[in-house]
């Protein structure tokens, strides 16, 4: 009883830290690894591409309805989303679940920000696989990446790397 005890802390807390970046990440943009190129079809019919997204600050949050961090992380995304929009962030949702599940999701719970299916897995992929989810990749106005979490963050931590970005 006691290990499934700590099995499901370690779930809930998004199994640690593994590939946080965030001591790590490069003040230069210049020494910032460029993220993948991914073309991503959203729920709403629309696709998203690293090359739209260009200019623009960008948390792309890997996740799952059935993750319990994940969803405890939606209403962060949600409030960020609201208050810096109109100042350059765009957030997208992709999904490593069910598109039924996922639709469900976004409307219960007012999801505005673009969400999709990675069905296959083929974007995770490109970012190096995501061995645990949440995985939220930080991207720079250049498409760069800046942070790279495993695992649930406060929203403040999301908060001050939006606003160090938009200050670039």
């Amino acid at each position: 009883m006691r290990i499934f005890s700590i099995l499901s802390a370690l779930i809930l807390i998004g199994c640690g830290k593994e590939g946080d970046t965030q001591k790590n990440s490069p003040a230069r943009t210049s020494d910032r690894p460029l993220a993948p190129t991914f073309s991503l079809k959203v729920l709403d019919g629309c696709t998203v591409t690293s090359e739209n997204l260009k200019g623009k600050v960008v948390i792309l949050d890997f996740w799952a309805t059935w993750c319990p961090p994940c969803r405890a992380e939606v209403p962060s995304f949600l409030e960020l989303y609201e208050r810096y929009k109109d100042k350059g962030l765009r957030i997208v949702g992709i999904a490593l679940d069910s598109e039924d599940r996922v639709r469900g999701f976004i409307k219960k719970f007012g999801v505005d920000y673009p969400v999709g299916v990675d069905r296959g897995g083929e974007i995770a992929r490109k970012f190096g696989g995501v061995r645990g989810i949440p995985t939220t990749f930080i991207l720079d106005k250049e498409g760069r990446v800046y942070r790279k979490y495993v695992g649930y963050r406060e929203k403040s931590v999301f908060e001050r790397d939006i606003k160090r970005l938009l200050e670039e």
